[in-house]
């Protein structure tokens, strides 16, 4: 056999050619289908949607009785309210709440009477001490992105959302091939010039904890012929092999010719002490490592390219859990009597590290998946002001966290879908997104707190979006508005229109059940500019002041019969498949503040919103317009003149 020397390839440019040469020969992922109880681990290959609402029905949130709010109207403590037997209903936490009832009016704050009937002294809000349908996870809406890890309260919410079983990227497989001469299998009493094979134990042990799957063969001995067909038959089961010894040059040293006679050797050689006789080469599409036989050689090879491979197969990076402080968004108000633990989003705005607190119901299963790292609130403590820096204990490392795109505002499924698409453009890369409204978003853009903010601002004196508010808020600049979609916004009602909904002012009759979106937000001032339009009286609408947080969240609640009408985008409307009276075509736009916009994530982001990609994902969507997304639109007068 031939004598060949090794080249000397820096470590840095051997790992980005090897990797582009896989890619050039098609190395990629396979998927397989699994159920959502066995998924723990596993990396979801797409984007996971919610089959069904959690809560699936109306359920108590409190021990007490429902009630039909109306039915407590004007209760005081000096004058209490007498409801009679037959008008409630007795309910435990969990129970369903019965047709037409509205409230639930805890236990300690009834006052039970001989003849059955109950004393009330506060009158009862409707939907007080009520979890809707969809608190916690709407049908519909994204509960993993795609290349995710699926963790335990993951799996929780998807089988919340009716998922049972899930697509994710099949574990690799990866062969180990010990040889030589000398090589044993491990034994108590080995002979003279024995060496026990532990390598193979040692590789082994790294791939389960990265999450792949070892395949270790029997040891083979220094002889070309057996050593190329041991390689063939790995090469054909495997999608990764690694030949452990024989990856120098010397006389018994076949590895390289090996490789070479089934595929292709790549690099010889690398400029890395130990490890330098590394050999990286692919048998039919697929890396094939020679791995020098000392152990520390061997580690150190692995971990330089056989870890990169495994993140390359999985679309993933390797995460760390550190502790360290951040700036609350919003306040945080806690109970004296406890230690609690307040589950937050987080990413670097400039070098401010921003936490979001999510929603603290016990029954709220999805704040665990989306969480970041949990704020510990001692007890004794009534909580933190809004950019208090405080101590967070991790979930995600702060890589991921200097690479989110964290964006505050108002309320659109296609901010998942950005990320999503962003994610899948760059798996480094993440989106934070926070559904506060509009008006929330620019005060977030002012304090510094978001790199980008949804807004849908009409100004009912022009007839214009954003525009005029941008001008308020931002007299001397500092922050670009950024053309997005337009979008279709009108009034959500339950299929066939069965109550005869035809104009926003039918919902004003008398029993129709509107919900609203809350304060603040684009839809909400749409919706108050209606009234006023339409001279109605807020409050003479039932259920005007029901306020939920996103537009598929307002669906819900009409798909499931709890609410007749509620204003929100078309988008949401088709995806409960409910009718829909457009009302208008609104502009929805980004607000980016001018330090963070030439940063390589918002330039990402935007080319994400030039792309055929997103596009497509609108059009299945439906109810978008796409005019020119990602330009600049000048709200600034000397701009615009």
């Amino acid at each position: 056999m031939g004598f060949e020397y090794l080249t000397n390839t820096p470590l840095d440019t051997a790992k980005e050619a090897y990797l582009k040469d896989l890619t050039d020969l098609g190395f990629d992922s396979t998927e397989e289908t699994v159920p959502v109880s066995e998924s723990c681990g596993r990396i979801t290959s797409e984007a996971v949607y919610a089959h069904g609402c959690a809560p699936h029905y109306a359920a108590s949130a409190m021990d007490g009785i429902a009630v039909y709010a109306s039915d407590t109207f004007g209760a005081t403590d000096t004058t209490p309210v007498r409801i009679a037997a037959g008008r409630f209903a007795v309910v435990d936490t969990g129970d369903q709440i019965p047709d037409g009832m509205d409230a639930v009016i805890m236990v300690e704050e009834i006052l039970l009477q001989d003849d059955g009937s109950v004393m009330i002294y506060s009158a009862a809000a409707p939907w007080q001490h009520i979890r809707q349908i969809g608190e916690d996870i709407c049908a519909g809406e994204m509960i993993l992105p795609s290349y995710t890890k699926i963790t335990p309260s993951a799996i929780g919410a998807m089988i919340a959302g009716g998922i049972l079983a899930v697509r994710v990227i099949k574990l690799p497989l990866i062969g180990i091939i010990p040889t030589g001469d000398e090589i044993v299998s491990p034994c108590a009493d080995p002979k003279p010039g024995e060496i026990l094979e532990f390598n193979g134990s040692i590789f082994s042990a790294m791939i389960h904890e990265w999450g792949a799957i070892p395949k270790l063969y029997p040891i083979v001995p220094d002889r070309f012929e057996l050593i190329r067909d041991a390689l063939r038959h790995a090469a054909e089961e495997c999608d990764i092999v690694l030949l452990n010894a024989g990856s120098s040059a010397g006389r018994e040293d076949y590895s390289a010719e090996a490789i070479r006679s089934l595929g292709k050797v790549f690099f010889h050689g690398i400029a890395m002490k130990p490890g330098k006789p590394a050999i990286l080469g692919a048998i039919y599409g697929k890396p094939v490592l020679g791995i020098p036989g000392y152990p520390v050689s061997g580690i150190l090879v692995i971990e330089e390219f056989l870890h990169p491979l495994i993140n390359r197969w999985f679309h993933t990076k390797p995460s760390s859990c550190p502790v360290t402080s951040a700036f609350l968004t919003r306040p945080v108000v806690s109970g004296l009597k406890y230690e609690e633990f307040v589950r937050v989003r987080m990413g670097y705005v400039g070098e401010k590290l921003m936490a979001s607190p999510l929603n603290r119901g016990s029954g709220v299963v999805s704040s665990f998946m989306k969480a970041d790292g949990i704020l510990r609130i001692p007890q004794g403590t009534e909580g933190y002001e809004a950019g208090t820096q405080v101590s967070i204990q991790l979930l995600s490392p702060i890589e991921k966290l200097k690479n989110t795109l964290v964006v505050i505002g108002s309320h659109d499924p296609l901010l998942d879908e950005i990320g999503d698409l962003l994610h899948r453009t760059d798996p480094g890369l993440f989106m934070s997104s926070s559904h506060v409204g509009s008006m929330g978003g620019i005060m977030a853009i002012r304090r510094g707190e978001a790199h980008a903010a949804g807004c849908h601002l009409l100004d009912t004196e022009t007839g214009r979006y954003n525009i005029s508010f941008l001008r308020k808020y931002f007299p001397h600049g500092g922050v670009k508005l950024i053309r997005c979609v337009g979008r279709n916004q009108g009034l959500m009602i339950a299929k066939g229109n069965p109550l005869n909904i035809r104009s926003f002012k039918d919902v004003a009759r008398t029993g129709i059940r509107y919900v609203n979106r809350q304060k603040g937000s684009g839809t909400r001032i749409l919706a108050d500019y209606l009234c006023k339009e339409n001279h109605i009286v807020p409050e003479k609408i039932y259920g005007y002041d029901r306020e939920e947080l996103t537009h598929t969240s307002v669906a819900a609640q009409i798909a499931s019969g709890s609410a007749d009408a509620g204003m929100g985008i078309y988008s949401a409307a088709k995806l409960y498949d409910l009718d829909f009276l457009p009302v208008c075509i609104e502009e929805y736009d980004l607000l980016i503040p001018d330090h963070a916009f030439e940063t390589p994530m918002v330039q990402k982001m935007l080319s994400v919103l030039k792309s055929d990609a997103f596009r497509e994902k609108l059009t299945q969507m439906g109810g978008y317009t796409l005019d020119r997304p990602g330009e600049i639109i000048p709200y600034l007068e000397d701009e615009i003149l």
